[in-house]
């Protein structure tokens, strides 16, 4: 099996030197130092990569910016000083992991996997905070969609935030799965989200819409 390559991004070169110790014969590493380096990785038809929250100049994770930076990617953001606040607000921005900059290499190769395999890596304790979030306002009606969506997309929305398969969801409405993911390609369209976990994200209000970010990072 050939190492699947991973692009490492930070200015520390101690961190660097942490994250090398990945195996060698599972993971391929190249460094980067900066966002315009994830641009670049795409570019070279790639995905995986970690990312350093201590990066000089980065934007806050409400700023809109960050879904096309991380459109196409599968990104582990990696804090010195985790926090589920951080945590949450990296995942609704798109981040496909989140983890403790020097956790162990063992522990690193596991989050890579996971991600690579078309996972989502958190700790124990976000994912309590998420789970307990998503039950309290489950029931909550506010507008999430931003009165964006058409009915037959709204139901659609929220079954596949609920975690339900394009299939079940195909049974459940009576349509065709095709259709389905024609309502999910509108729907991530006018929401302005990637995939389902910034789905999930939004219709349960544990992130704010496009338009809201832009006007707090106004």
């Amino acid at each position: 099996m050939k190492p699947i390559p991973v692009l490492l991004i930070t200015h520390d070169d101690l961190l660097w030197q942490h994250w090398r110790a990945l195996d060698p014969a599972r993971w391929m590493a190249a460094r980067g130092r900066g966002l315009a380096d994830l641009q670049r990785w795409r570019e070279q038809g790639r995905s995986l990569a970690v990312l350093d929250t201590d990066l000089p100049r980065l934007p806050s994770w409400q700023d809109p910016s960050w879904m096309p930076a991380l459109a196409g990617l599968q990104v582990v953001v990696a804090s010195a000083s985790p926090n589920d606040e951080q945590g949450t607000q990296a995942l609704g921005a798109g981040a496909h992991g989140y983890c403790h900059s020097y956790a162990q290499p063992a522990a690193l190769a596991q989050a890579l996997e996971v991600v690579a395999s078309g996972g989502i890596w958190m700790g124990r304790s976000l994912v309590s905070r998420l789970l307990k979030l998503v039950t309290e306002r489950a029931q909550d009606t506010h507008a999430w969609d931003g009165g964006r969506l058409t009915e037959r997309e709204t139901t659609v929305a929220r079954y596949a935030a609920s975690g339900q398969a394009n299939a079940q969801i195909a049974e459940a409405l009576g349509i065709t799965e095709r259709t389905v993911k024609a309502h999910l390609s509108a729907v991530f369209d006018k929401l302005g989200v990637a995939d389902r976990l910034q789905l999930a994200l939004l219709v349960h209000g544990i992130s704010a819409p496009v338009e809201a970010r832009s006007r707090i990072t106004a």
